[in-house]
């Protein structure tokens, strides 16, 4: 039934209505708001149309990112509530200390639609108090008697009633006169939560909102294949994350975007690193004279790949990759057509070998012995092989030439601004095309190969930054080079080590290998 309100008050302030007409029209208005819609209660709560319900006012953030930066408990259930509700007929409240009632207090509140919050274990509820006086109740669900004393305290308006520590919310027995809740409609607003945090009461809170949970292994999306698949099976227009170590909204934001759009790596995931162990074979795939890769044909490669990494699968708690590591500009002893002292191998005669590594599930690195050439110019003659989800990059500073130096006579090195050049160039292109996290790793077995070493860009998200000790010889020798790269590189960064079937005596075991510290994220065979 419809009443066209404006008319009805013309009618009642003409003076052609006598006090009869004047209260049948009072009493048609009032049948229509009943009949018609839903109309502000007690406290600015809404009145369901037909039952007498009433719901919680929900809204998703103003901002299409937001991180809630509160600690796990009741910080962060109170920051739950503030972000997505703006009023709430109940609300329940479990003191934090009591993990098992917070459990079940928020099974319960997901199940009526409002939010939970956590008296803190430091006994400071000021925050709590306040949130409730925002949220304007009717009722407060205090589980225990400890939460009632509290609440009751506060003298508030809504009316306070006690229940005992729900074990299942699905089934707890309420209150006789509690208001009868209907949940409010879903909210398009997916909510990333740390599987290793305790935010029980925030995630029920953001359930009983309506909004999707989606819970991650750590704060970056791109990590957890699970996660991934969750983003992509289902987007909204908003997106919260609860606490700080997601990190910035717009990092986030990005991070995110690669979730739903980009392909995942080998192993799983789009983050490399710890997430993996590459076992590769180094070499160019003309002949042995480069490497192991090349002593045999394109599917033994791959063959013998996979059975070198099957030997590190006992060795790892992460997946063991399969890796092929392809020298594709090889350092020359003569300065050649274009004057550099390095030979492109063809990016088309490259191709099958990199399809065919991704179709088996290997990942593969694309290895620059530069000569006098910039590191950044033969990176970008690979740039179609390297918008593949499952293509890396590695540069050799033993190749990496002065403008007066020839290969094989004097070990070459690189300043760290080419290789953050090359580094920028290679996330911006890993961003644009919204792929996984790019490897770029560096070959190192004398400190002066990496010049200025600490100055080494490590900020850049969409690339993981790896060096690669490659020394060759006794295990004493080798050991020794270990220990200095590893002292020498800049902050934490993942390392890798190789081994060499003929200049190594003797070439150590995997579990020999695996054996050192940091333990090797990228072992090689040469």
């Amino acid at each position: 039934m419809l009443v066209d309100r404006g008319a009805s008050m013309r009618m009642i302030n003409g003076s052609s209505r006598g006090p009869a007409a004047v209260l049948k029209l009072l009493c048609l208005a009032l049948v229509s708001l009943m009949v018609t819609g839903c109309t502000a209660g007690p406290f600015g709560l809404t009145l369901g149309e037909a039952t007498g319900a009433v719901t919680a006012e929900v809204t998703a953030p103003p901002e299409k990112t937001t991180v809630l930066d509160a600690r796990p408990g009741a910080a962060s259930a109170i920051a739950m509530s503030s972000a997505l509700f703006r009023t709430a007929p109940v609300v329940v409240i479990v003191p934090e200390a009591d993990r098992a009632a917070s459990t079940g207090a928020g099974g319960l509140a997901a199940r009526l639609g409002v939010p939970v919050l956590q008296l803190p274990r430091d006994r400071n509820a000021a925050a709590v108090r306040d949130e409730v006086r925002r949220l304007s109740p009717q009722a407060v669900l205090a589980v225990g008697a400890d939460a009632r004393r509290e609440v009751e305290a506060w003298r508030g308006q809504a009316k306070v009633m006690a229940i005992d520590a729900p074990r299942d919310g699905a089934t707890t027995d309420l209150p006789s006169d509690l208001p009868t809740v209907e949940p409010a409609r879903p909210l398009d607003v997916t909510v990333l939560t740390n599987s290793g945090r305790d935010d029980v009461a925030a995630t029920a809170t953001a359930r009983a909102a309506g909004a999707r949970i989606v819970p991650v292994q750590g704060t970056d999306p791109r990590s957890d294949a699970a996660a991934i698949d969750a983003l992509r099976a289902e987007r909204s227009s908003a997106l919260l994350a609860l606490g700080g170590d997601f990190g910035p909204p717009d990092r986030l934001r990005k991070r995110v975007d690669t979730a739903i759009s980009g392909g995942q790596l080998p192993g799983g995931g789009q983050v490399l690193f710890p997430g993996r162990l590459l076992v590769c074979l180094y070499g160019h795939p003309d002949g042995p004279a480069l490497g192991a890769l090349g002593e045999q044909d394109l599917d033994g490669t791959i063959a013998r790949a996979k059975k070198l990494a099957a030997e590190y699968d006992p060795l790892s708690d992460v997946p063991v990759v399969p890796t092929l590591e392809i020298i594709v500009t090889v350092a020359h002893g003569f300065p050649g057509p274009d004057g550099d002292y390095s030979g492109e191998t063809d990016v088309e005669s490259l191709r099958p070998w990199v399809d065919k590594a991704g179709k088996e599930g290997l990942y593969v690195i694309l290895d620059l012995q530069p000569g006098r050439a910039r590191l950044v110019d033969q990176a970008k003659r690979y740039a179609s092989l390297l918008e593949l989800p499952h293509v890396g990059l590695a540069v050799d500073p033993e190749w990496k030439l002065g403008p007066d130096q020839v290969p094989l006579q004097k070990i070459g090195g690189v300043d760290a601004a080419e290789v953050n050049e090359v580094s920028a160039w290679l996330a911006d292109l890993t961003a644009e095309k919204s792929l996984p996290q790019k490897l770029l790793v560096v070959h190192q077995f004398q400190l002066t190969m990496i010049r200025d070493e600490h100055a080494l860009d490590t900020t850049r998200d969409e690339v993981q930054l790896l060096i690669h000790m490659d020394g060759q010889g006794t295990t004493g020798q080798k050991v020794s080079t270990w220990d200095s790269v590893v002292g020498a590189r800049p902050s934490d960064l993942p390392m890798g080590w190789k081994n060499f079937y003929d200049e190594d005596k003797p070439m150590l075991t995997p579990e020999q290998t695996m054996s050192y510290k940091p333990k090797p994220s990228m072992v090689s065979y040469q």
